[in-house]
């Protein structure tokens, strides 16, 4: 017992060791990108390179907070706007969806789910040029309707991947004993079937906001006003508008990875419990 608990911390050490040396590995491009935001452009450019900088350059986050094309809150606003409408619409379609294929037993099923998993394997640029002249026909082309929608096409299936197992799962008799209480199948859903799925429907909602969050093709296609595009397209922009100014570059890119690191660090027991629950089940 005491060669095995020997042996078992020292496997422990060894991994923790080893854990920590991959940590570092892939949080120092985002630690290179913060320390060549707080760079002047000659120290950026410095051979060998300072991993810290020397002068410390707050005016690339400054600028950002002048009005202008590339003000920050707007392009901020802007992507708060497209990315929780693509969420709420990707919610609101997909848990209905995912409860009516893992309840219902009808023709054609297999090909719908067979569907939304191609739908997750076809490459943005497949879709760019059908939802381009759809976009236009319907006059939504240079609004923020047509980057919500957009971006709610990528939400929608994984949502309905990962939310029909959590339904399968959930026992006939929870429905039928609502039934009993007094509930229609509706008000059956919303009190009962939900709440339960809860966890899962809250990791959709997460990965459609972020899915949105991080787009740029849809962003750049479907709006051509600098006003209206998101932050991502900000980013894409100081690129030609300013020769690639890096340390404006990799201000406006910490600004657009704030979000993203909040919501993992807060939402991360969602996000786990509802990713292997919704692995598990079903």
């Amino acid at each position: 017992m005491g060669l095995n608990g020997h042996l078992s911390k020292r496997k422990n050490i060894i991994y923790s060791i080893v854990s920590v040396v991959i940590l570092c590995i892939l949080l120092f491009p985002l630690y290179w990108i913060f320390a060549t935001s707080l760079k002047t452009e000659k120290e950026i450019f410095q051979i060998p390179p300072t991993f810290w900088p020397e002068e410390l350059n707050l005016k690339s986050y400054m600028v950002q907070l002048e009005s202008g094309d590339f003000n920050m809150f707007h392009s901020f606003g802007n992507s708060l706007v497209i990315s929780l409408g693509s969420m709420i619409i990707a919610i609101i379609l997909a848990v209905p969806a995912s409860y009516g294929i893992a309840k219902y037993n009808f023709k054609g099923k297999r090909a719908i789910v067979l569907g939304f998993l191609v739908t997750q394997m076809l490459p943005v640029s497949v879709l760019l040029t059908p939802l381009f002249i759809m976009f236009k026909n319907m006059n939504l082309y240079n609004t923020f309707w047509a980057t919500i929608l957009a971006d709610a096409t990528i939400g929608i299936p994984f949502s309905v991947l990962i939310l029909k197992n959590y339904f399968a799962a959930i026992p006939r008799e929870l429905e039928e004993a609502a039934y009993i209480d007094g509930c229609n199948k509706f008000t059956a859903f919303i009190r009962v079937l939900i709440p339960i799925a809860k966890p899962g429907v809250m990791v959709c909602g997460i990965f459609s906001f972020l899915y949105a969050w991080g787009d740029l093709a849809y962003g750049m296609t479907f709006i051509i006003d600098q006003e209206k595009r998101p932050i991502t397209a900000g980013i894409f922009n100081f690129m030609g508008q300013y020769g690639t100014k890096w340390s404006y570059l990799t201000a406006f890119a910490v600004v657009t990875i704030i979000p993203v690191a909040l919501i993992f660090i807060f939402m991360q027991k969602y996000i786990i419990s509802g990713m292997t629950s919704g692995a598990v089940k079903g």
